[in-house]
């Protein structure tokens, strides 16, 4: 199951048409990371909180140039990717987040949030287990009720995708950094 990444914007209208997502643009960076060394070294770190292996879903659309995978977690969580064809290396890492109703919602949450930290660990080594737990929930926060809510963090934007009671997606991505002129 994949996110609603593919299009997107802050505000869609005929007149202002939904762009696409930053790793659907051409020439997009990828994390110099295939899916299988992310998982090896992801399920090394976190073994409490596994990802399984992802499988490839079949895109009818030839025009992009992408593998997209996904692997579910848990019956409320999957995780997904997009891969730039023929390095596989990855362009976006989603976590989305399906939300139930009743007495196994908080704890779903929790889970939740304790993977997207996980991937944020992932990516910024130097975070503690709090640290990273209180970026997501104040991204979450500031991404509530958002189709796309980025935040740019050095060579890594995060982007929280908010489908009110019908999905909530967490992404890791590359970007490019501009070198200045000396």
């Amino acid at each position: 199951m994949l996110s609603t990444f593919s299009t997107f914007a802050a505000a869609v209208s005929p007149a202002n048409p939904p762009s696409p997502a930053p790793y659907l643009v051409a020439g997009a960076p990828t994390f110099d990371l295939t899916i299988v060394k992310f998982r090896e070294r992801y399920n090394s770190h976190n073994p409490q909180l596994p990802i399984g292996e992802f499988r490839s879903i079949d895109s009818h659309d030839e025009t992009i140039n992408l593998t997209r995978a996904a692997s579910k977690i848990n019956d409320t969580l999957y995780a997904s990717t997009a891969l730039e064809k023929g390095s596989g290396k990855i362009k976006t890492l989603q976590l989305t987040y399906l939300p139930v109703e009743g007495s196994g919602e908080k704890a779903a949450r929790a889970v939740a949030i304790a993977y997207m930290a996980a991937l944020v660990r992932e990516f910024e080594p130097t975070l503690g287990l709090e640290q990273s737990r209180a970026r997501v929930i104040d991204l979450l926060a500031k991404g509530r009720g958002s189709r796309f809510f980025q935040y740019l963090g050095g060579a890594i934007r995060y982007v929280v995708a908010d489908n009110s009671d019908k999905s909530l997606t967490f992404a890791v991505e590359p970007i490019k950094l501009a070198m200045s002129e000396p």
